[in-house]
């Protein structure tokens, strides 16, 4: 039996109190989950009413059993149509699709997903047009078994932006050597962002870490989920 573990790290952009990524989990009809990931073009108000748009889209029709090519045009056209053709997003979903017992990961956007398997490393980093602004459009699929031991790495472009006002920013070997050497990821590459931008994020930055591990097969019913926010109060 195995169990999938997401971490998910986010910050919105330094004095903005909106936020133009969104991540969402949702069960598949079929069994299995998957995460949406989205990022609004620009940053603020209309950003994120541009990512929950998309999003809100993209978990419907995935909830309703829609395969998740069909998920990335769909939510393509409607903002399309919704925007003119003038706002664009990106878009990544990832999927642990237990009909298949496959991972499926669809793109759009120039923002990279990390895979370790027991095969190695495999960097997707095709770059791929956003949705919303180009009247055809396709996402890059990849598809693989399921196996112990698997590893995601993804993340919106506030992390490709950190450091840039220093002349500091993130390089492809460090993601690398952090992903390689910690439990997902997600943690230490979030932490990294943050001290390349000391503290103040030039983006809205969204980390997302994905780890299939072996699970004893009494715990294998319990489904867990963990969940942890500032609010502000007295």
């Amino acid at each position: 039996m195995l169990q999938a573990q997401i971490s998910i790290f986010r910050s919105t952009k330094y004095a903005s109190a909106s936020s133009g990524d969104r991540v969402e989990v949702v069960e598949r009809a079929r069994g299995g989950f998957s995460v949406v990931l989205v990022d609004g073009q620009g940053s603020g108000r209309a950003a994120k009413i541009t990512s929950n748009l998309v999003t809100t889209k993209a978990i419907q029709l995935l909830a309703e059993g829609a395969r998740d090519g069909a998920v990335a045009r769909a939510v393509h056209d409607f903002l399309y149509t919704a925007k003119n053709g003038k706002v664009s997003a990106t878009l990544t979903l990832l999927s642990v699709d237990l009909e298949t017992n496959t991972l499926l990961v669809a793109r759009n956007g120039h923002t990279p997903v990390y895979l370790l398997t027991s095969l190695g490393l495999t960097v997707l980093d095709e770059i791929v047009n956003p949705i919303g602004v180009h009247r055809s459009m396709k996402p890059a699929i990849t598809e693989i078994p399921l196996e112990p031991g698997m590893r995601v790495l993804t993340f919106t472009d506030g992390v490709l932006d950190a450091g840039k006002r220093s002349g500091r920013q993130i390089t492809q070997e460090e993601i690398v050597e952090i992903f390689l050497n910690s439990d997902s990821g997600a943690k230490e590459l979030y932490s990294l962002a943050m001290e390349r931008d000391q503290g103040r994020p030039t983006d809205d930055t969204t980390i997302l870490g994905l780890a299939i591990i072996p699970l004893a097969d009494e715990a294998s019913s319990i489904h867990e989920m963990h969940l942890s926010f500032p609010v502000k109060g007295g």
